[in-house]
């Protein structure tokens, strides 16, 4: 039997992310939250798809694009980005921390829940 390795998400710093914001990178910033949540606070130009519709809007993501996901802490975009990894979308990354994290260290002026 030979097991295959699951591939890792990469994690990225709200401040790595915030330099690439800054630098108008190309970029989709993928939010997986609920639509509740994302009401409350999100980052300009996130897309909103929830967790649970994630499978079914896989078409509407570019599989050759920088795909950086993100939740409320970080551990619901970390299991969406194993998801993308696996689906062969290979240019995706993690928000470390999530949107709770970038309120704390990029914009303390975003609403937090």
């Amino acid at each position: 039997m030979t097991l295959t390795k699951k591939p890792v998400p990469k994690q990225l710093s709200p401040r790595k992310l915030y330099q690439k914001l800054s630098r108008n990178e190309p970029l989709i910033l993928l939010d997986v939250r609920e639509k509740w949540e994302y009401e409350i606070c999100h980052l300009s130009n996130s897309v909103n798809i929830p967790v649970s519709e994630v499978s079914s809007s896989i078409e509407s993501l570019a599989i050759n694009q920088e795909i950086v996901v993100i939740c409320h802490h970080g551990f619901r975009s970390m299991r969406i980005c194993c998801l993308l990894l696996q689906l062969g979308f290979d240019r995706v990354q993690n928000l470390q921390g999530g949107i709770d994290a970038w309120s704390h260290i990029i914009d303390p002026d975003l609403p937090r829940y």
